[in-house]
């Protein structure tokens, strides 16, 4: 991949992931063996796996991390941003819900092109649990 192609995809992926303001993953089932080909498919597929805690509407938390080729994650996630509220025990259950729903879906089944535009690339996905009544 030519790196103008690379800086593109990296653009993109961040993006389509903060673009992301809450769960929407109604085409893929949590740890589905289907390929992972998009960038779409990739956030559909961590988003499948993900259940936000009752209560915990309107919170948000924003990671930065890179996945391999394989789909693994290369070290550690990082919280960039959060807005958790001020109910400690809700908020650690939302950040844990979220943990385990990378967790659930690592790792992801890149197809080959997918995985090779995708590897070391940072992904800045925004997780935010949606408010009761919204659409």
């Amino acid at each position: 991949m030519k790196p103008r192609y690379a800086i593109a995809a990296a653009a993109l992926a961040v993006a389509v992931f903060a673009g992301s303001n809450e769960a929407s993953s109604q085409e893929r089932t949590c740890r589905s063996p289907d390929p992972v080909d998009t960038i779409k498919e990739m956030s559909d597929a961590i988003y499948a796996c993900w259940k936000p805690p009752a209560g915990t509407a309107g919170m948000s938390l924003t990671l930065q991390f890179s996945l391999r080729r394989n789909g693994t994650l290369i070290g550690k996630p990082r919280a960039t941003h959060s807005d958790l509220g001020t109910d400690t025990q809700l908020s650690r259950a939302f950040v844990a819900s979220i943990l385990k729903a990378l967790d659930d879906a690592l790792p992801l089944p890149f197809s080959d092109s997918m995985g090779g535009a995708i590897a070391g690339r940072m992904l800045v996905p925004r997780f935010t649990a949606a408010l009761q009544g919204a659409s």
